[in-house]
């Protein structure tokens, strides 16, 4: 591939996302989820499972761990997220998704499938089933975060 192509690729890559956070972070709060941006979509990804801590949640979205602290500050006054003591470790505190922080979470999930469906529309379901198997191809372990 000559540099050309690839620059090209890449350019459309991040295009595509960077449509796909918008048009997600955008559902999410015409279903009521007002106040939410994108870098709580990144950090909800990453607390969705099980909790995790403030490290965690740095070393995911790729940010200090005071920068990660900061967030979770901002996400628990809103409340979509609350501090609990940690089974393993007492120093210290998992930091774990709320009802309201599933109910958005739930809402990304809608506005993601809406967004997709777009590009099932335009390229047909078995062409953007192969192009999310591509895709998790190349980076099948990779964290989610926004591009700072």
């Amino acid at each position: 591939m000559h540099n050309s192509e690839a620059l090209a690729l890449s350019a459309a890559l991040l295009a595509v996302a960077g449509e796909l956070t918008q048009r997600i972070n955008d559902g999410v709060v015409a279903r009521g989820f007002e106040g939410v941006r994108p870098a709580h979509g990144f950090a909800f990804a990453r607390l969705a499972p099980d909790g995790a801590t403030v490290t965690d949640l740095a070393v995911h979205l790729g940010v200090t761990k005071q920068a990660a602290s900061q967030l979770v500050d901002e996400i628990v006054r809103k409340g979509y997220v609350e501090r609990r003591p940690h089974p393993e470790d007492a120093r210290a505190r998992l930091i774990v998704l709320t009802e309201r922080g599933w109910a958005c979470t739930r809402a990304a999930e809608e506005a993601a499938a809406e967004a997709v469906g777009a590009w099932v529309e335009l390229l047909g379901e078995g062409e953007v089933r192969a192009l999310r198997d591509r895709l998790a191809q190349i980076a099948p372990y990779g964290p989610i975060r926004p591009a700072w």
